[in-house]
């Protein structure tokens, strides 16, 4: 006999109909677990699969031969940009023109017929001196200057022609200018003035400015 007070559900009822509170049994908890774990398995098996099997079956050696053969397609190209760049071609380098001494022309030891013939100086011609100032003497004291430097003397005396306000030297022509330069330095005169209107070649005429 039990020592706590009896209850309703002491009670055995005469008929075989169950009385009180049960709870409908529920279905194994190990029954819902099944299909995430069949869905994880087969994601470790893939896994494994892909990792262990697939290396040894080749396909990582096919992927890396593809990147190789990719690399060394590309590389000529690389290579290709450079070595033009360094080694250009012998048509692209501009080339120097020779310089051949026979090229140069030789410069000629004799004169050419067309070029005159240069000034000399010949104090044996005739040289005028006329007095254009209106001084007194003053053709004589030239002329004795014209003769000592060794010139020879031609007509000595007065201006007859046009007044001149300078002091003049004619010359008749390219053969008398060394003569007129030379009479020009000796007297200080420095207008010199090519003319054939006298028959003297070389004529110093006196103007006022003579000192």
């Amino acid at each position: 006999m039990t020592k706590y007070a009896r209850d309703e559900f002491d009670k055995v009822p005469e008929t075989a109909s169950r009385q009180g509170v049960h709870r409908t049994a529920s279905a194994p908890a190990g029954r819902k677990l099944w299909p995430i774990l069949a869905v994880g398995i087969a994601a470790l098996a893939i896994g494994l699969v892909s990792f262990l099997i697939l290396p040894k079956l080749g396909f990582t050696q096919a992927g890396s031969e593809l990147s190789t053969s990719l690399e060394s397609s590309a590389s000529p190209e690389a290579s290709a940009a450079p070595s033009a760049s360094k080694d250009p071609s012998p048509s692209a380098v501009p080339s120097e023109p020779s310089k051949s001494p026979e090229a140069k022309p030789e410069a000629s030891a004799t004169p050419s017929a067309t070029e005159a013939p240069a000034p000399v100086l010949n104090k044996a011609v005739g040289v005028a001196v006329y007095n254009a100032a209106g001084t007194a003497g003053l053709a004589g004291r030239v002329s004795s200057m014209v003769q000592n430097d060794g010139w020879t003397l031609g007509p000595v005396g007065n201006w007859a022609g046009a007044p001149q306000q300078t002091s003049v030297i004619f010359y008749a022509g390219a053969a008398q200018q060394a003569n007129a330069e030379a009479l020009a330095t000796l007297l200080g005169i420095p207008t010199l003035v090519d003319s054939q209107e006298f028959q003297v070649p070389v004529v110093v005429v006196l103007g006022p400015d003579y000192r």
